[in-house]
C-alpha cells in the first residue's frame, strides 16, 4: 500500500500467550518512537473501554496524532459483535475481491472430436496437472463421503454430488490414495468459503456439472484433466463483504457507528514465517519455498487500510488522525464493479449495510482529495467516555490524564457517520427522534458551495439544516445539524440511507452513512 514507508515491527505476543501489558507495552513504545501510524491485527472481547489494553494504548496514541488502524474481528456474520468498536481508531472490515484461485477442468481427450474446458475454484497448494484420467460417475459413488468405497474404486477422476457437505467430500477423498482427482459441485460456487482444498479437486456449478454428466452419457470412454494452480481476474462481480467479517453495532460504544470501512482481505498473498505449514495435502504438511501464503481475516483488511493511511499521512503531514479517518470514510464506495450495493456474502448477498461494512470499501486516490472532513480532538473523545456512565476513575484509565473535564458531556461525537437505535421491545411503530450536530472543515483548494442530499432509511425521515454551506477559505469550518424520526420495529430490523455533500462544482462528493438499528443488532 505504501512501498516507500518504514516499517517497526513490535513483538507484543509471545509463547506463553497473549497478555494485556505486553500490548500496552508494545504500542506505547511505538508511540514513544515517534511513529505515524500503528497497524494492531489483535482485539480483545468483552471488556470494557478502560480495560481494554488497545483502547488505552491508542488514546495516548492519538493525543500524539497517530492514527491506530485495527481489525474488527472475524466472528461473523452471526457469530458475535466486533472488537476494536474504540471512538478513536480505525476499524476495518473485511471484503472479497475479484482475483479467484481457479482449476482449469478439460473433458475429452485427443482422440474425441471435441474437448470442452471448465474454470472451476480450487485450492489445491501443488502445481499439478492431472492428465486424461478416467472419468467416472455413478450413484453408488456421488456422494464422496464413504472411505470404504472410495478406497475399492478404480484410478480415475470421480465426480461428486453436491451433498450440501463439501468439506466433508474433500476429506474423504483427500484420505484415500488411489484416486486422480476429483470434481464438486454447488450451486453457486462464488459463494463457497473455500478455505483450503487438501485433495486435487475442482469445485464447478450445476449448469456446468449437467454437461460433465452429458458428456460421460455421450462417451464410451469418458475422459478428464485438472490443470491446478490458475489464476482468474477481474471475471467476479466486486468487493463484497466476506462473511466471517465481525458486524456492528460497537458492544464498547454503540453510539458511534462502526466499523468504519472495508478493506481487501480474503486470500490475501501475504508473507509468512518459513517454519510454519502453508497448506496440507492428504495428511502432508507444505512449507511455504517463497515465504508467502493465501491469508484471509480482518488482519489482512486492516494493513490495507493502515497503508493507505500512512500515504495520507505522508500527503497531509498536518492532518490529524481524525481528519484521516473521516477523508478514508467519506470517500469510500458503497457500490461494486457492476455498480450496484456492495453485497454481503454471509447475508445470502444482500445488499451490505454499514453495520457490515462501515462507510464501504476504500479508494484511496479519493481520500487524498476528500474536500471536507470530519476533525476530533482529545477532549472530544472524553466528552464523549463522560457520557457512558464511566467513573472518574475508569476515565483516567483511558486518559492517563488529569487534563480533560466533563463540563460538556456528550454522546454526539463529531463523526462522519450516524447511528440512531430503538429497543425492539418498544412496541412496534413507536416513533423515535434523535438529533445530531456536526461540523466539517475545508480542507480543498479554497472556497466551496456544497449541498445536501439524503438518502434516508427505508421508513425514516431525515431533515438537515441547513441545506447548504458556504466556504470563503481553506480550513474554514461550517455546523449542520441532523433530525431523524424513526419507528421501532418489532422484528429487529436494521434499516441505512446516508446524507451526501455535494460541491456546486461536482468536484468533491462527501457521503456519510446512516444507520437505524436495534441496539442488539450485532449478536
Amino acid at each position: 500500500m505504501a512501498p516507500r514507508a518504514r516499517v517497526a515491527m513490535y513483538k507484543v505476543i509471545f509463547e506463553e500467550g497473549r497478555y494485556a501489558s505486553d500490548v500496552l507495552a508494545g504500542m506505547d513504545q511505538a508511540v514513544a518512537d515517534g511513529v505515524d501510524i500503528i497497524s494492531i491485527s489483535m482485539g480483545f472481547d468483552g471488556v470494557p473501554l478502560y480495560q481494554d489494553p488497545i483502547a488505552i494504548a491508542s488514546f495516548g496514541a492519538m493525543e500524539k496524532g497517530i492514527l491506530v488502524s485495527s481489525s474488527a474481528g472475524n466472528a461473523g456474520p452471526r457469530g458475535g459483535p466486533l472488537h476494536n468498536g474504540i471512538p478513536w481508531v480505525l476499524t476495518v472490515a473485511a471484503g472479497n475481491f475479484d482475483r479467484t484461485y481457479a482449476a482449469s477442468l478439460t473433458i475429452g481427450n485427443n482422440k474425441e472430436k471435441e474437448k470442452r474446458v471448465i474454470v472451476g475454484r480450487s485450492m489445491f497448494p501443488l502445481d499439478a496437472w492431472v492428465r486424461d484420467e478416467t472419468l467416472i460417475y455413478n450413484k453408488t459413488l456421488s456422494k464422496c463421503d464413504s472411505l470404504e468405497l472410495l478406497a475399492e474404486a478404480p484410478r480415475a477422476i470421480i465426480v461428486c454430488e453436491d451433498t450440501g457437505f463439501l468439506d466433508d467430500q474433500m476429506y474423504a477423498i483427500a484420505s484415500v490414495t488411489n484416486l486422480a482427482g476429483a470434481i464438486f459441485v454447488s450451486k453457486d460456487p462464488s459463494r463457497v468459503d473455500l478455505e483450503s482444498t487438501s485433495c486435487p479437486g475442482v469445485l464447478i456449478s450445476t449448469m456446468e456439472f449437467a454437461a460433465v454428466i452429458d458428456y460421460i452419457n455421450s462417451s464410451d470412454d469418458p475422459t478428464a484433466g485438472i490443470k491446478f494452480q490458475q489464476t482468474v481476474t477481474g471475471k467476479e462481480v466486486a468487493p463484497s463483504v466476506a462473511d466471517y467479517t465481525s458486524r456492528g453495532p460497537s458492544p464498547n460504544c454503540p453510539a458511534v457507528l462502526k466499523p468504519d470501512v472495508m478493506a481487501p482481505g480474503s486470500f490475501v498473498l501475504a508473507s509468512w514465517i518459513p517454519n510454519d505449514y502453508t497448506a496440507t495435502v492428504g495428511t502432508n504438511m507444505l512449507l511455504s519455498s517463497q515465504g508467502f501464503n493465501l491469508i484471509s481475516g480482518t488482519s489482512m483488511a486492516c494493513p490495507h487500510a493502515s497503508g493507505v493511511a500512512a500515504l495520507l499521512k505522508g500527503t497531509h503531514p498536518e492532518w490529524s488522525h481524525a481528519a484521516i479517518r473521516s477523508a478514508m470514510m467519506t470517500t469510500a464506495n458503497e457500490l461494486d464493479s457492476s455498480m450496484m450495493p456492495i453485497k454481503d456474502v454471509g447475508r445470502n448477498f444482500t445488499a451490505a449495510s454499514p453495520l457490515a461494512m462501515g462507510a464501504g470499501h476504500m479508494v484511496p486516490n479519493k481520500a487524498m482529495d476528500p474536500g471536507l472532513v470530519y476533525d476530533a480532538a482529545p477532549q472530544d473523545y472524553v466528552s464523549l467516555l463522560c457520557s457512558m456512565n464511566f467513573t472518574r476513575n475508569q476515565i483516567m484509565t483511558i486518559t492517563r490524564s488529569n487534563d480533560y473535564n466533563c463540563a460538556n458531556s456528550s454522546l454526539d461525537l463529531n463523526y462522519p457517520s450516524f447511528v440512531a437505535f430503538y429497543d425492539k421491545n418498544v412496541t412496534t411503530g413507536a416513533m423515535l427522534k434523535h438529533r445530531f450536530r456536526r461540523v466539517v472543515t475545508n480542507v480543498g483548494g479554497g472556497a466551496a458551495t456544497y449541498k445536501v442530499k439524503v438518502a434516508p432509511p427505508e421508513g425514516v425521515k431525515v431533515a438537515v439544516w441547513p441545506q447548504s454551506l458556504v466556504f470563503g477559505k481553506k480550513y474554514e469550518q461550517r455546523d449542520y445539524y441532523v433530525e431523524i424520526v424513526y419507528p421501532s420495529d418489532g422484528n429487529g430490523l436494521v434499516s441505512y440511507g446516508s446524507i451526501v455533500w455535494i460541491e456546486e462544482s461536482g468536484k468533491h462528493i462527501v457521503r456519510s452513512p446512516i444507520v437505524v438499528s436495534p441496539t442488539s443488532a450485532g449478536k
